[in-house]
């Protein structure tokens, strides 16, 4: 018997590329283009280094408050982790313990199907309609949980508002998990839910809208009794999961509405003007509510466009995967770079 029979064996979910190459326009991994709050650069230069050698807050208590403010709910409703992908992977870990699948889209974030295989979960895929729109009630069954990305990605598509109650209402004996990275681009969030349905978690991150990607923030709402279950695992798993510079600077950022407010505005005009200029050049699309538009040309293959960009140093993301190998994945990037982006695509269509 060879020690690899008790390995626990998965095949890793594949993040988007990170060039270490300088001047490419880096439109594959929905970072925002605008820099953070200016309180967080200015923290940053005058950060305590001394404070580095003692261990951070494990109840992460700065970072909890600011959010349980910024949003008018109880800190007790508030979860936070090492990046959305941390909050989900632990709120897999404690939700998800029966075997009866959990259901979630074929076509979505690529990690849940990882998490699902790495902690031995069953589950199954529920196929998108052709427009990439969910069918709520393809959801109305017996499982073991419930995952959905609102907007989803990489399709960009919104599910309405009455459309997650609804799933969640018919699910009251599951965890139903609402990921909502790209939500402050122009979707309707699930957190008025939270106090009447004690089965759901919304999940959010500093990501996408707070340009905070590299500080790795996540965090989720729910009940009282949901965000204990979340919490005992967490500490159960480790204490000391946020490091002292994102849980100071992570509030920071949450605490300056008006910075959030001005270039999230800014991203969503951009994709507006984006979406006329692609329209023009023959793509086709859904309407996107996120910071990232997913768009196919039917006389161009996507491998073709995808490799014509990137020899002119513009990086966007195609997914090699059946139904959607012929779409692009484009970020919003600043105004100046999607211009520079419709150029070169204007040379080859």
């Amino acid at each position: 018997m060879s020690w690899e029979e008790n390995v626990r064996k998965v095949i890793p979910y594949t993040p988007g590329e990170q060039p270490k190459i300088k001047n490419i326009i880096k439109l594959n991994t929905n970072e925002n283009p605008y820099p953070p709050a200016p309180a967080v650069e200015e923290a940053l230069r005058n950060m305590d280094a001394d404070a580095f050698r003692k261990y951070p807050d494990p109840g992460c208590s700065r970072l909890v408050n600011a959010i349980a403010d910024f949003y008018k709910v109880d800190k007790d409703n508030v979860f936070v982790g090492v990046g959305s992908d941390d909050v989900l992977s632990m709120a897999f870990l404690t939700f998800f313990n029966s075997n009866k699948p959990v259901l979630f889209p074929d076509i979505t974030y690529s990690f849940y199907d990882v998490w699902a295989q790495l902690y031995r979960i069953p589950y199954e895929q529920i196929p998108l309609k052709s427009d990439f729109t969910i069918e709520p009630s393809d959801y109305f069954r017996e499982n073991g949980g419930i995952v959905i990305a609102n907007p989803n990605a990489p399709t960009g598509v919104e599910l309405s508002l009455s459309a997650i109650e609804e799933i969640v209402k018919r699910n009251p004996d599951v965890v139903v998990i609402v990921d909502e990275a790209y939500v402050d681009f122009g979707g309707e969030s699930a957190l008025p839910l939270i106090d009447k349905y004690d089965n759901l978690l919304v999940v959010q991150t500093f990501s996408k809208s707070r340009s905070m990607a590299g500080m790795r923030i996540g965090y989720a709402f729910g009940s009282k009794k949901l965000i204990g279950y979340l919490s005992d695992a967490k500490f159960s798993f480790n204490s000391y999961t946020m490091n002292m510079p994102s849980l100071e600077l992570g509030a920071l950022a949450i605490e300056d509405r008006d910075y959030f407010e001005k270039t999230r505005s800014m991203i969503i005009k951009t994709r507006e003007r984006t979406k006329e200029e692609l329209s023009k050049l023959g793509f086709v699309f859904a309407d996107s509510k996120t910071n990232f538009i997913f768009a196919m040309h039917p006389d161009r293959p996507g491998k073709e466009l995808f490799e014509y960009l990137r020899q002119h140093d513009i990086i966007v993301r195609r997914f090699d995967l059946p139904r959607i190998s012929e779409y692009l994945r484009i970020s919003i990037g600043t105004d100046e770079e999607m211009d520079t982006l419709i150029s070169v695509l204007k040379e080859i269509i």
